[in-house]
């Protein structure tokens, strides 16, 4: 086989003296880790690559254009989904799509510059790959999450969503905590393969021993659900139309979309539910002045319960008088009495606003003006409807915020999310938005009922498991029982991302201990 060992030999030669092109492919090569994928075993070539290419150099410019290509590679792949929102209207938009994947790895590629150049402080090459962890954390992840108004999609740890049991150590340190857990598990060998001696046995012990201790404690804790079945029990009804998004805003078809919501909420059983569950902005319509559309949506109300609908709400801002348009959701009882509403403060940037746009060039502004322009509501609200335990309001992309998506005192005991993953289509985006709301419940120890106009739609109970759901793109509905005495107070949900931050500042300590050795 002279002739495969001599392809071999020259591909690894390349890779080896072509770093840039070596990093861009290993970012790739991540995104298989992810949801709805969940190939682990992309994770150690990947970051054991990755760790090597940054112990070959000690130049800052190096590291960072090494960097600056994985990020291009994980990003640019891993979010290949927003583009199929172009393909809505392929027609009009559809050839913009190659833009989207170059922009998405242009743009996030800068958040995987940090965690190379600070490899550079390490003076040994474990050192180097805590100082990779730390800088993982505080750029590729938490940095992301906040620059303007932030995009945390896709976070390291979601690799393990697809089991609640390697989920539970989000109770502890959240999802950032747990995504340097698994970089450290995958990066770790490298210290051996770079030298491999006695000496640095230890980098192929640990990540063995960080595995035993996610399943180990997972299985100790997913065991405490079955130890808590008091409290109040909440019977939900999810409704799942499927409407294709090519017709959700075509004129014409809103009042037979309507009448889609209204018909399955009617279904057998109604009169058993507390709450029925529509999807974000099931309704075009205000509920809140529109009495004709109003009377009609009463008739998916149960008799003794509450529906929670997602509606376009529209009108002028108290403050500047403008008017402004605002994604709410409506709790409406079986008399058509609207009880509370809730707009969505966490906007989606360059979907629901343009971040910086007064600064922006007048040239391009009128094509700022195809984005909506949103309105926001106020942070951290909680609605209570009769005696039912209070819950927290959250739409859409809300939900993937690790941290900030309920206040820290007094904490409602549930979640409910309304989502339209429609325009994303047959992908890995509304997996990858349930993973994050599974991750979500297993942090903040709560459940989280998520309904969503083409799916996934489901229940989550407060260890991160899926009770029930309607799969993508399936119509239907399907009614559970959330029960609020699983509900309990995490060490995350209490402290935050706080966790995280001392536990990359443990790292960076640990790093230079190791630098201190190398030195002696």
């Amino acid at each position: 086989m002279p002739v495969i060992k001599t392809i071999y030999d020259k591909t690894t030669h390349f890779l080896l003296w072509h770093d840039k092109i070596t990093a861009w492919l290993l970012g790739m090569l991540t995104v298989g880790a992810l949801p709805p994928f969940f190939q682990l075993w992309c994770l150690f070539p990947a970051f054991i690559g990755l760790a090597l290419l940054g112990f070959k150099s000690e130049q800052v410019r190096h590291l960072a254009a090494v960097g600056y290509w994985f990020g291009f590679g994980f990003f640019s792949v891993g979010f290949y989904w927003i583009g199929n929102a172009l393909l809505v209207d392929a027609g009009q938009t559809g050839w913009l799509y190659p833009f989207v994947l170059f922009l998405n790895g242009a743009f996030f590629g800068v958040f995987t510059i940090l965690p190379l150049v600070l490899m550079k402080l390490g003076k040994t090459p474990a050192a180097k790959v805590l100082f990779l962890t730390a800088g993982w954390f505080l750029s590729t992840e938490w940095l992301r999450s906040v620059f303007l108004t932030g995009f945390p999609w896709n976070a390291l740890s979601s690799v393990l969503a697809f089991s609640p049991l390697w989920l539970q150590t989000l109770s502890w340190w959240g999802t950032y905590g747990l995504s340097m857990v698994v970089l450290l598990t995958a990066a770790l060998p490298a210290v051996y393969i770079n030298r491999p001696d006695k000496k640095n046995i230890y980098a192929l012990v640990l990540p063995v021993l960080f595995i035993f201790l996610l399943f180990g404690c997972g299985k100790y804790l997913l065991a405490r659900q079955e130890q808590s079945e008091t409290g109040r029990q909440i019977r939900v009804r999810l409704v799942q139309p499927s409407i294709s998004q090519s017709m959700k805003w075509r004129k014409g078809t809103a009042e037979k979309n309507l009448a889609e919501y209204i018909n399955l909420s009617r279904a057998a059983g109604l009169e058993n539910i507390d709450f029925v569950v529509w999807g974000e902005t099931a309704s075009p319509f205000n509920l809140v002045y529109d009495m004709e559309h109003r009377v009609l949506v009463q008739e998916a109300v149960p008799p003794q319960g509450y529906l929670l609908a997602g509606m376009l709400q529209d009108g002028y801002d108290g403050k500047t008088g403008d008017y402004v348009l605002y994604n709410s959701l409506a709790v409406m009882d079986y008399f058509g009495q609207i009880h509370d509403v809730y707009s969505k403060n966490h906007l989606v940037p360059f979907g629901e606003y343009i971040p910086l746009r007064q600064y922006l060039p007048q040239w391009i502004r009128p094509l700022t003006n195809m984005v909506g322009q949103f309105a926001k509501g106020e942070k951290y609200q909680t609605i209570k409807v009769d005696d039912y335990p209070e819950f927290a309001p959250l739409i859409c992309y809300e939900i993937i915020f690790s941290g900030q998506i309920v206040r820290r005192q007094n904490k409602p005991k549930w979640a409910v999310v309304l989502t339209n993953d429609g325009w994303y289509g047959i992908s890995a985006g509304p997996y990858q938005h349930l993973a994050a709301a599974q991750m979500r419940a297993a942090e903040e120890g709560m459940s989280v009922v998520r309904s969503a106009n083409s799916g996934v739609s489901a229940v989550i109970n407060p260890y991160g498991v899926i009770t029930s759901r309607i799969g993508l793109a399936e119509r239907g509905y399907v009614d559970d029982i959330i029960k609020t005495g699983l509900s309990h107070q995490t060490i995350f949900g209490q402290y935050g991302n706080l966790i995280p931050f001392l536990l990359s500042c443990f790292l960076m300590l640990l790093a230079g201990l190791f630098n201190c050795r190398n030195k002696a």
